[in-house]
């Protein structure tokens, strides 16, 4: 499953459901229940029929599946996948935060600041 931004570029991926990976191989993340979390255990945002979405509501990332949201732009082609680097151990997960309402905006969030990286 590949994940867009805004504005249709594919950002990262997930092979197994769980793992998120930039193009380059590198991990970046991983899914926890209907949260995303980065490898130091910060609670990111929520995965929902197909959107990733921030603390604050508003999407950030889409996948091909996605329904409902805002308008999604036109995909662009995927660049190939680097090879996989390691995975680092998973840290502590903080406690998840209460959901907040969605909203029907974009973020204003890009993948680094996302992910923390």
């Amino acid at each position: 499953m590949t994940f867009y931004d805004n504005n249709g570029d594919p950002r990262f991926y997930t092979d197994d459901g769980e793992h998120l990976y930039d193009f380059a191989g590198e991990p970046i993340g991983y899914f926890s229940d209907n949260s995303v979390y980065n490898y130091d255990g910060d609670h990111l945002g929520w995965f929902e029929n197909g959107w990733i979405f921030d603390q604050d509501g508003d999407y950030v990332f889409f996948s091909e599946s996605a329904s409902g949201g805002p308008m999604k732009p036109m995909r662009s082609m995927k660049p190939m996948k680097g090879m996989k680097s390691m995975r680092p151990m998973k840290s502590m997960k903080e406690i998840r935060p209460m959901h907040p309402m969605k909203s029907i905006s974009w973020s204003n969030l890009d993948l680094k600041i996302f992910f923390q990286l």
